[in-house]
């Protein structure tokens, strides 16, 4: 495996110096898996010679469609890690979770870890750029406790035909409360490139994240620490786990280590490359002739190597304290469970198209082969394999008012025989003043994912658990009026032999078929002569029908509510108001700091009052600046004094923050 990987590193710079000096048309095709073959006509603008031109745009890897810088700034959230509608432990870069049901709906090899994904850097959300002046991105932003935000990123152009990427975020975070520590490093480096005649294409990803977070177990429960006044500094407060920790808030801020808890790392790269046979055509724009491509046949390759290492690390582990609050009873005060992967991945893949007009329809199938190999310990190593092919049709009309997708994948081979996967959508622009309608259905059979198999290090049970094979049905609707400014939504969720974790390493799987429907509506409220007084609402309802293994908030809502404008200056955009959130009270899950799972509990929570934050965006030219006072909610008294003590506690035993202010900067530079 080892001189595989070496030698696939090789065959990817080769390639990359081979075409590197190359050329890329525009792309527009809004569709997936459409690359940047055909009609580069709808991109074209035509431009005044004065005008020093600037144009950015970005595509993502399976989607040919491209988009524009988002620079509005009511919406925090954008510039943020974590989902509005995503709970955490207290801590920013600690294990999160959503408040709606939303399941993975993919099938093959699932490890099972989680928690932390949002932080992650991936191929999916990988951005490929084209620009025509060299762009930086340069993040910064500072927030109580010495919690630490960084990003940096930088594209270009070499050529018309072959941008380059480099991303790199850092999270540092202590926490408010002992044994929060988290410190996140994300890098990705991007190259892509498009020979002139548009036939070619070579995308290249390389992503590393080391995500590493400090475990509590959350803070001691037998006494109430947060109402006593003797501990109005949290970080005095006990903790389950992770001994004494009295380090000042901010610590060291070049010390990124953690001296036990979660440490998941993983490397991506990844290149893909095809090649079209089609047809030539040119467009005649004033006194410009603009070359097209048209293909009706292309070949593509994806070869991926990856790695992943989850490990839970206690090097003075308090052998009572696991037994008395999580159950489990540990050999030794050196506690180290530790999974690795590695995969080699392959996919040859054919596309047609059979409108020569219309590039954005296609018919697609490939065959893919994954080799794994997983190092649990020294005398524990397994190999295996999967092969499993898949297919998609896509279909946008001409006239822009049907857009169908429909794809399949079936693993026929290998360590997860058996899984599939079939999706299909719809979507009708249905007129102005209706707006677009979309319909979609997705069918998943998986198999239990890796941390069940007795195998794994995270495998804690005692007896052998035989798990079935999960299946999820997926079946949703989305409408949204650009008039009104209405978007509403509804997702129906049909489970059998759902798997979930009863306990802090219990496993379970239920015997019966339950059913989840959630109803979401989002809307935008115009106030004032100008309508730059807005509310913007959004609301969300679920309700589980069966004998379901899973807690949910009836009730979820965030509402923002304030002005956006520019007070009357050309260059300044404001954005000003209060933002809440709140769920209704429902017996919130617990969180496995062994296992970075949340697993369902018999204890209520309840929001003291809704999450409050006050704001002031701005944006002058390219600097967007964010001031945020959260948590003002937790306002209130502690003995005699008066502070913001009053913690909301969305997972038991691992309450929020009091005050937390936030300054941010966002600066886009443009050589």
């Amino acid at each position: 495996m080892k001189n595989t990987f070496w030698l696939f590193i090789l065959l990817i710079f080769l390639g990359i110096t081979a075409q590197g000096q190359r050329g890329v048309g525009g792309l527009t095709d809004r569709f997936r898996n459409m690359g940047s073959g055909g009609g580069a006509a709808g991109n074209i603008e035509k431009r005044k010679s004065q005008e020093d031109s600037i144009t950015i745009t970005y595509r993502y890897l399976d989607t040919a469609r491209n988009y524009k810088l988002d620079s509005s700034l009511h919406d925090f959230t954008q510039e943020f890690p974590i989902p509005a509608t995503h709970y955490h432990l207290g801590n920013t870069g600690s294990a999160t979770q959503s408040y709606l049901f939303s399941p993975l709906m993919n099938a093959g090899l699932d490890v099972g870890l989680h928690a932390f994904d949002v932080y992650k850097f991936t191929p999916e959300k990988t951005r490929f750029f084209t620009t025509t002046r060299p762009f930086s991105e340069i993040n910064y932003m500072l927030s109580s406790k010495g919690e630490q935000f960084i990003e940096l990123m930088h594209t270009q152009n070499r050529k018309p035909n072959w941008n380059i990427q480099f991303d790199y975020r850092f999270i540092s975070a202590p926490g408010s409360f002992s044994n929060q520590k988290t410190s996140h490093n994300n890098y990705l480096v991007t190259n892509w490139f498009q020979s002139v005649n548009k036939r070619y294409n070579n995308f290249f990803v390389l992503i590393a994240n080391k995500l590493q977070s400090t475990e509590s177990g959350g803070i001691d429960e037998s006494q109430d620490y947060l109402n006593n006044k003797e501990f109005e500094q949290r970080l005095y407060i006990p903790t389950k786990i992770g001994g004494s920790n009295t380090e000042a808030y901010g610590g060291n801020f070049f010390n990124t280590s953690i001296k036990q808890g979660n440490k998941y790392s993983d490397l991506t790269v990844l290149m893909r490359q095809h090649y079209d046979v089609g047809k030539k055509d040119s467009l005649v724009l004033d006194t410009t002739v603009v070359p097209l491509f048209f293909p009706r046949v292309r070949f593509e390759h994806t070869i991926a190597y990856k790695t992943n290492k989850y490990i839970y690390f206690d090097p003075a582990a308090n052998v009572n304290a696991y037994l008395n609050y999580f159950g489990v009873s540990i050999p030794s005060a050196d506690l180290d469970l530790k999974d690795s992967w590695r995969e080699l991945y392959n996919d040859f893949s054919l596309y047609t198209f059979p409108d020569a007009k219309n590039t954005q329809q296609f018919l697609k199938a490939g065959l893919s082969v994954q080799n794994l190999k997983a190092v649990f310990d020294t005398n524990s190593k397994k190999d295996y394999v999967n092969i499993f092919a898949h297919g998609e049709y896509r279909n946008r009309t001409k006239n822009k008012k049907w857009d169908i997708i429909a794809s399949g994948k079936l693993y026929f081979a290998g360590l997860n025989a058996g899984d599939y996967e079939a999706k299909g959508s719809i979507e009708s622009l249905l007129g102005r003043k209706i707006g677009a309608l979309q319909l979609g259905v997705e069918n998943v059979n998986k198999s239990p994912v890796y941390i069940t198999n007795p195998l794994s290090n995270f495998y804690l049970m005692n007896d052998t658990v035989h798990l079935k094979k999960e299946n999820l049905t997926h079946i949703y609707a989305n409408i949204y009026q650009p008039i009104l400014k209405l978007g509403l939504s509804g997702h129906y969720y049909l489970v059998t032999n759902y798997i979930y974790f009863s306990d802090y390493y219990v496993i379970n799987q239920t015997s019966t078929v339950f059913n989840v429907l959630q109803v979401a509506a989002n809307k935008i409220f115009e106030f004032g002569r100008k309508k730059q007084w807005k509310w913007r609402a959004e609301a969300y309802f679920q309700q589980t029908i069966g004998n379901a293994p899973v807690n949910l908030p009836l009730v979820f809502t965030r509402n923002r509510f304030g002005y956006e404008g520019n007070l009357g200056y050309r260059r300044l955009n404001i954005a000003m108001g209060l933002e809440g959130k709140y769920a209704s009270p429902y017996k919130a899950n617990r969180y496995s700091p062994m296992l970075g799972q949340f697993f369902i509990n018999d204890s209520t929570v309840r929001y003291k009052l809704p999450d409050i934050a006050a704001y002031v965006h701005f944006r002058i030219g390219s600097l967007k600046t964010f001031i945020r006072a959260e948590n003002l909610n937790s306002f209130g008294r502690l003995g005699n004094k008066y502070g913001f003590f009053n913690n909301n506690i969305l997972v038991p035993g691992y309450p929020y923050p009091g005050l937390m202010i936030r300054v941010g900067i966002f600066w886009g530079f443009v050589n």
